[in-house]
């Protein structure tokens, strides 16, 4: 088996050669920063259609967590376009962290068709170093469809548990790896190089769920589903939230 992945897997490559030869030139990842935007802003309209019900159940609860000021300050991490703001308890203090400067027009859009929400503000970094936001000043922190693409999911989970406040909630939505008996996985394997360099660093056969139970937090409520989504490759999920 591990044969016929490796044979399929250069069968992939050599068809998707252009796109490493850019690579190769050092041109890719520019490219790839311009056009994912525009690619995620219709791939989560379709997202969010197909698991409205899920999110609206995900998140259900926020306000549990709103801290002593009285209003909901949260921080989504990895925002791409925005598009769980419609999910967001009205008066919630919303603040972005993103390492792609190009979703920044996106955000816009979406902050203006959602006026429930009070926006403070978009920072450009990645996930495993958020110096500019202050240990312990979220009450929530969000991430959706964002641990498959980051380049060290611990570290990722250091940095939420350092802004969250004690008693703070980090909830997430994930695609991960299939169960390793089905096809899907044998195909999850086959696609994964050329998956990760197509869409920005994104990685099909992740176990995620395994770094959220060895995490340092208090509760952890996960739940694995198979999505309701188009994309067999990606319909295998997690979701759920942990709290400090």
């Amino acid at each position: 088996m591990a044969l016929t992945i490796l044979i399929l897997r250069l069968a992939v490559c050599i068809l998707a050669f252009p796109m490493y030869l850019l690579d190769f030139l050092g041109l890719w990842n520019w490219i790839c920063k311009q056009w994912f935007p525009y690619f995620l802003a219709r791939f989560t309209v379709m997202y969010n259609k197909q698991m409205v019900s899920k999110k609206r159940e995900l998140f259900s609860n926020l306000q549990e967590f709103t801290g002593p000021s009285g209003k909901l300050s949260l921080l989504e991490l990895g925002c791409g376009t925005g598009a769980n703001f419609k999910f967001y308890p009205s008066g919630c203090q919303v603040t972005c962290v993103d390492p792609n400067p190009n979703f920044e027009k996106f955000l816009i859009k979406s902050i203006a068709q959602n006026p429930h929400l009070q926006f403070e503000r978009f920072i450009v970094a990645a996930g495993e170093n958020m110096h500019q936001v202050a240990t312990g000043s979220m009450d929530v922190v969000v991430c959706t469809l964002v641990l498959c693409s980051v380049k060290n999911q611990d570290q990722i989970l250091q940095e939420v548990h350092r802004v969250l406040r004690p008693g703070g909630a980090f909830y997430f939505m994930e695609h991960v790896a299939d169960k390793p008996s089905t096809w899907n996985y044998f195909w999850q394997q086959v696609l994964d190089p050329v998956w990760y360099l197509l869409f920005d660093g994104c990685n099909l056969t992740r176990e995620s769920w395994k770094a959220l139970e060895q995490a340092r937090f208090s509760k952890l409520k996960l739940q694995h589903l198979q999505a309701p989504l188009s994309w067999e490759l990606v319909r295998p999920h997690i979701y759920g939230y942990a709290v400090k």
